[in-house]
């Protein structure tokens, strides 16, 4: 038992080290537990064989990202992505093997070996790369969205080409000895290794529907059943539960568990309990991941490395060129256009996790010799290990030409003037936008992003690409003329600048300005904004006033106690914005300002009273 303690307190340590070190250097936390598990591995020698069976174990992360990544699209959102899947995975995978198999035949190898070999490396990590776009925020990227249904058809692949491999074993070829094997036969339990070829297919089906089913139906009977105890835990051991029970299905009839627990978040997508299984899972699936990627690194083998280097390195670099070609030919024809393209061409280009599972079956299979076992294993582990640094490159290097590139596009010509200036036309220019030009006004709207501008000229919008903060382009949209100026940008560093230019040189304009917080509306008004809004503020009173509501409050009451609030805090507004002033001039009269706004807290509690006494 001490052992198991000491062994799992230097991976705890080591991760606490490294990773946040890797973070706060820009590098990502994979990069950060990939190099922990070098650490301990072949650098000092912490950790020894038992690396491999941790690494199995914790595999598993792999299982609960995927059934996470379920629950966070509905079956509509993936039907939606079928000509995705079968288009782009599918010529993914094919185009990938394909290069790769006929680069085998042309250095003589038999078309049987090397067709393992291309199906092995047109795999890639669904760990590293779902983890880097949730940390990076490059989900919902047309890059991103790619990628994930390269990632989805992969994870469908490893079905059969686990399948096909045995069939592809020519022992003979490698001096190997003849031994009848399947891929089922290494599975310590297993329920289809004796069926035909149509009773496996039923065997399949059943699964498949059996898993919708039940969480379709039976779902949220367990969970409102399990809710209803009052305990926490027993409703994390539930979730639990159906994860690992639909991976042991799926691992009974010959199926990836990922896929299985994929298709059961799927199937859960739609259901009120999503947000709480998600909440369960979440830490558990982080740690298992972070533990994988800390085997990974461990397991890398500094002498076999040694021993066949240039044959390693080559072909690790080989596997990332012809995969980013592939991948870069693929951007192209379906038009992943600009810096969405590069994300999907550099965060593919690796092996994955799933290729050692198909580099296992064909070592047992007899599909490969183990000498070429020893060699592809390295591979995939240094790919996988360098694709954190090809999101840097992606980061550092490719948004920023892109973004210069766009910064460098001249401003469109204004043909079309307007009583009213609109600075921004993202989410929340657009009902101001649509408002106005509903009631009658003319709006000249400026916006610096490309993308957000194309997309609002296809629904009829009147929009330019420009800097709204370059004066030269508002006199030519017609600041002299206007009525009213309107700044919707979605970056406060800009515009409190606009405003005090804007003030200067026309006073008597109207400004209604786009406020990120109450201390930036501040600044805003002091530097002459005549109507400053927090971009949250009425939302965040509607949300109270329905609080209030659902709470057992009447429409009535929950109104008046909404405006008692809104007209409180305008009763002190001026005092508050002349103390938040007095503070930034001379700092030892913050005080002043926490007071003030600690007896607007009082104030605000007695008028509530008042309020509810009047009821």
């Amino acid at each position: 038992m001490t052992t198991y303690f000491i062994q799992a307190a230097i991976y705890l340590l080591v991760a606490v080290i490294c990773v946040p070190l890797a973070k706060r250097l820009g590098l990502g936390s994979v990069l950060g537990y990939l190099i922990a598990g070098v650490i301990i591995g072949p650098i000092t020698g912490l950790v020894g064989d038992e690396t491999t069976t941790i690494q199995h174990f914790a595999e598993f992360g792999v299982v609960m990202m995927l059934f996470v990544v379920g629950l966070e699209l509905s079956p509509k959102a993936l039907w939606n992505m079928k000509n995705r899947l079968i288009s782009l995975g599918g010529l993914q995978i094919s185009l990938t093997t394909l290069a790769i198999t006929l680069l085998g035949m042309a250095l003589e190898f038999p078309w049987q070996p090397s067709l393992v070999v291309g199906l092995i490396f047109s795999l890639s990590s669904t760990a590293i790369v779902m983890q880097s776009f949730a940390e990076k925020s490059l989900n919902k990227t047309d890059g991103g969205r790619a990628a994930f249904s390269i990632l989805l058809s992969q994870d469908i692949a490893v079905i059969p080409m686990l399948a096909v491999i045995p069939l592809l074993a020519i022992p003979a070829y490698f001096g190997m000895p003849e031994v009848a094997s399947s891929a089922s036969e290494h599975s310590s339990i297993s329920l289809v290794e004796q069926l035909s070829g149509w009773q496996y297919a039923g065997v399949i089906a059943f699964a498949i529907t059996l898993i919708i089913v039940l969480g379709h139906y039976i779902s949220k009977p367990l969970f409102t059943w399990v809710a209803n105890t009052g305990l926490r835990e027993i409703y994390t051991a539930t979730a639990l539960l159906l994860v690992i029970a639909i991976a042991a299905l799926m691992s009974l009839v010959g199926l990836s568990p990922a896929l299985g627990t994929f298709l059961a978040g799927v199937v859960l997508a739609n259901s009120e309990f999503r947000h709480e299984l998600e909440s369960n899972i979440q830490p558990f699936k982080g740690l298992l991941l972070g533990l994988f990627f800390i085997t990974v690194g461990a397991g890398i083998s500094f002498a076999v490395i040694a021993e066949n280097f240039w044959l390693i390195s080559s072909l690790t670099l080989g596997v990332i060129i012809i995969k980013a070609a592939v991948l870069l030919c693929l951007a192209i024809i379906f038009s992943i256009r600009k810096a969405d393209g590069w994300l999907l061409t550099l965060s593919l280009a690796q092996a994955g996790e799933f290729g050692f599972v198909v580099l296992s079956v064909s070592s047992q299979s007899q599909a490969l010799p183990n000498e070429w076992i020893a060699i592809l294993s390295p591979v995939i582990t240094l790919s996988m290990f360098l694709t954190p640094l090809l999101f840097i490159l992606y980061d550092r290097v490719i948004t920023p030409k892109y973004l210069i590139s766009q910064q460098s596009k001249e401003a469109d010509s204004i043909d079309k003037k307007g009583q009213v200036i609109i600075a921004g036309i993202g989410r929340f220019g657009q009902v101001i936008n649509r408002l106005l030009t509903a009631n009658g006004f003319e709006t000249t709207v400026i916006d610096q992003s490309t993308t957000v501008i194309d997309r609002v000229k296809k629904i009829g919008m009147h929009a330019y690409y420009g800097d709204a903060t370059d004066s030269a382009l508002l006199y030519t949209a017609g600041l002299d003329e206007a009525s009213l100026f309107v700044i919707a940008i979605d970056d406060k560093e800009r515009v409190l600048p606009l405003v005090k230019h804007v003030k200067q040189f026309h006073p008597n304009l109207p400004i209604i300005a786009r406020a990120y917080d109450r201390g930036h509306a501040y600044a805003l008004e002091e530097a002459g904004a005549d109507h400053v809004f927090i971009e949250s503020y009425f939302t965040a009173l509607e949300m109270s006033k329905t609080s209030l509501q659902v709470l057992g409050f009447s429409q009535s009451t929950a109104e008046k106690a909404k405006s008692v609030y809104y007209q409180t805090e305008q009763q002190h507004h001026k005092d508050l914005l002349k103390a938040s002033i007095d503070a930034k001039k001379e700092s030892h009269l913050v005080n002043n300002y926490i007071e003030l706004f600690i007896s607007l807290e009082k104030e605000m509690q007695a008028a509530m009273k008042e309020q509810l006494q009047d009821k």
